[in-house]
Parts: C-alpha cells; structure tokens; sequence
C-alpha cells in the first residue's frame, strides 16, 4: 500500500469548495452547448436546477473521494461506487423511451457533460496545486462516474421498452380475443384496438396456419407489427388489416407459401368471428386434401367449402344422386360418375369431357345414353342437374358401394367417409 501524499490530500480537500463554488458556472455551461442540438436536455437543466445541483454537488464529493482511494488503494481493486441516486437516472432512460427519443442522443449529451465537467475538475485541480496523480485519479473518477450514468439511463431505457413491449402485447391480444368473441361489436373493438395502440382498419382477414407445420409457425414469426397473433391453444395464425389493397395478395401468396395456410376472406373487423369459423373449415379440408391451393384463399373457394362444410350432408346427397347407380358394378358406376362430373362442369360439351377424360367423343355419346337411361329425367330437369353439380363438381376418385349408393348401413351410425379423396378442381 502506498503512503498518502499530505500535500496532495490537502489540495484535494480545498477542490471541493472550490469546485462546488463553480458549479453554477459549469451547469451554464452545459446548458449553453445542449441547447443547439438537445434543447429538450437543456431545458431540463433549467427547470430541475435544485436537483440537478444536489447531484452534482454529490458528483464532486464522489469524486474527491475516488481520487483519495485511488492514492491510497492499487487501481485494479478499485469498485467506483457513486452517490449520485442511480434512480434518477434510470428514470431519465424510462422518459427517453417513453418519449420515443433515441437513447444514443442521450448518452451523447452525457458525454458532451463529461467534456465540460472535465474540463472545469481539470483546471481548478491545477489552480489548487492537485499533485498529478491525484489528477489522473481524478480523469479516471470522471468519467468512470459518466459510465454510471450512462449504464443507469441505458437499463433505465430498456426496462422501459421490455415493459412496454409486454403491455403492448397484453393488450394486443386482449383485442385479439375481444375480435374473436361474440362481443366483437363496433365501439368495443374500436376501444381495445385505441388502448392496444392499432390503427383500426376498414377490413380484416384471419391467416390461419397448419400447427404442425414448421414453415407456418416461422412465417408467423415473420410478420410484420400491423399483423395480430392469434395465440389461442387451438387456432394459429394471425389478423391480417387491409388484405384487399394493392399488392396484399400477391404478398401474402409468397411469404404463406409452404406454411399449410388459410387466408380467410375480407370482412370487418366485428364480422371476424364468422370468418374464422369459415377459415377453420378451409383448414380442415387443405390438411385432408380436399382444397390443393398453396396458399388457400377462402374467398375463391367458397362454392367449395359450402359443399364440404358437413361431411355427412355431402355423403347423403352423393347417395341420393347416385342411387340409380347402385346396381352397377363398381368399375362400370366409377366410369360413369367421372363422366357424369365431367358432363355437368362443360354443360354438356361432348368435346370438352372427351379431351378431359382422354376419350373418344364417341364413348362419351355412348356414356351419357346410359346415364340418360339410368337417371332419367334428372339430366334434363335444371333442379337435377344442380343437385348432380353439387354432389359431383369436385370430382370423386370413388364411389360407395351399392348397398351404401341405395342408404343403407348407415342409417343408425352416420354417414359412411367417401373412398377415396375428392380434389377440389379450379373453375
């Protein structure tokens, strides 16, 4: 340990009355250079002077200790520990972010306040005589004090935006749930989505995304801040605002691509529920295959999802259309089935069913007689053909058996699923 210079500790103890004395001179100072490019710090100068005072007067009893531990104690196991109220200056950070300025203009004037009070410790050191290394232990007080600061402003700055980010949020997804509930009315969506700071948009649309699937859950991560999550147990995805401006599909179509997505149609924002409730449908048919789309967009596949909304309605219509069918083998019905949807979808286009079914139009001709012979009036009947058109348009890979064609066994039990998978072909 080294012995304590006694002319050195005196003239560090004459710095302090003669620092505190220039105080008022230093705290113009500052002032004077934050007003050109900081006016708002220069103006909290001024107007917290007394505090602002007392923390620098702490500074300066800070800083003659510092100096006086430096002479007595080996650098390396000095542990600067400033008086200053470490508070005060986190809730500088809180009120810098709080006022959306940037922390960087900050600690910048901190700096800028390193440079003055430096500059001011510096000469009255001289004046008083300081010997030279309590003058270095001094410019290591400065701006070890200055670091302090600047650390205190920094975590006073980031706990601010964590906490609000958090709210933030809370109240995101509290205005989620309130546009998925059936207390999605207009002022009350306006309310939440003014607390949770979103611009309400005219419309709305519901991404939803396979929960399994990896590149959706990625994609959801991706989204930009306008987009809602949807972080319910059960449903995946997000609130997409303004889906039907310029360029939104074509951008939604190359970020949703491979994500095992749903793009509900447009509505309003209290009108949501009803739309998820559609999307949710398509989902479940885009995981079975019946809607091929990469991404799906509900609103093109609405004819679709009415048809295969409820399985075992469709599977009663398929029987009840093609019960005329029954008695044919299962070969023979599947033959004329492909035929009949193909008949229905090129309104009775000879041409068209045989370039699609790769016959010849003569077969086609042939097809359709036994058709006109098993069904009857139906092909001719405009009512018929609409029922056919439903229970067909979207082709079927396979037929019930005959039993099942004419209702039977499943009466008690529901309606037997399709063989095979039904694809839903574009218009």
């Amino acid at each position: 340990m080294r012995s304590r210079d006694r002319a050195g500790d005196a003239s560090l103890e004459a710095l302090v009355p003669a620092l505190i004395g220039r105080l008022p001179h230093l705290l113009d100072e500052v002032r004077r250079l934050l007003t050109a490019d900081w006016p708002d710090y220069a103006q909290f100068l001024a107007e917290e002077q007394t505090e602002v005072e007392a923390a620098a007067e702490g500074f300066i009893r800070w800083l003659v200790e510092f100096a006086e531990q430096y002479l007595s104690e080996p650098p390396g196991d000095l542990i600067p520990t400033p008086s200053t109220p470490v508070a005060l200056f986190e809730e500088i950070g809180r009120v810098q972010w709080r006022e959306g300025r940037d922390l960087s203009a900050l600690l910048s004037a901190y700096q800028l306040g390193a440079r003055v009070a430096w500059h001011e410790v510096s000469s009255t050191a001289l004046q008083t005589g300081v010997a030279p290394t309590a003058l270095a232990a001094l410019a290591e007080a400065v701006f070890a004090y200055v670091d302090r600061l600047s650390s205190a402003s920094a975590r006073g700055y980031v706990a601010e935006q964590s906490e609000a980010a958090a709210d933030r949020e809370r109240l995101r997804d509290d205005l989620v749930e309130l546009l998925l509930s059936d207390r999605s009315d207009s002022a009350a969506v306006r309310a939440a989505a003014t607390r949770a700071g979103w611009p309400l948009p005219r419309e709305v649309a519901v991404v939803l995304v396979d929960p399994d699937n990896p590149v959706g859950q990625a994609m959801l991560a991706r989204l930009d801040a306008s987009c809602l999550l949807i972080r319910r147990r059960q449903l995946t995805g997000a609130v997409i605002p303004d889906p039907v401006r310029p360029g939104r599909r074509q951008r939604l179509a190359a970020k949703l691509s491979g994500a095992g997505a749903v793009v509900g149609h447009p509505v309003r924002p209290e009108q949501l529920p009803a739309s998820v409730e559609i999307a949710e449908i398509a989902l479940r048919l885009s995981r079975a295959g019946t809607l091929t789309d990469d991404p799906v967009f509900v609103a093109e596949h609405l004819d679709a999802i009415i048809v295969h909304r409820d399985a075992r309605l469709l599977q009663a219509l398929r029987r009840q259309c093609l019960a005329p069918l029954a008695g044919l083998t299962p070969a023979v019905r599947q033959r004329l089935t492909e035929t009949l949807a193909a008949w229905l979808r090129h309104l009775g286009d000879r041409q068209a069913v045989a370039a699609e079914l790769r016959i010849h139009p003569q077969t086609v001709r042939y097809r359709m007689a036994r058709l006109h012979d098993l069904l009857g009036a139906t092909l001719d009947d405009p009512a018929g053909r609409a029922s056919l058109t439903l229970a067909l348009a979207w082709g079927v890979d396979g037929v019930e058996e005959a039993d099942e064609a004419a209702g039977g066994g499943s009466a008690a039990g529901g309606a037997a699923p399709v063989r095979g998978r039904v694809t839903c072909r574009g218009d």
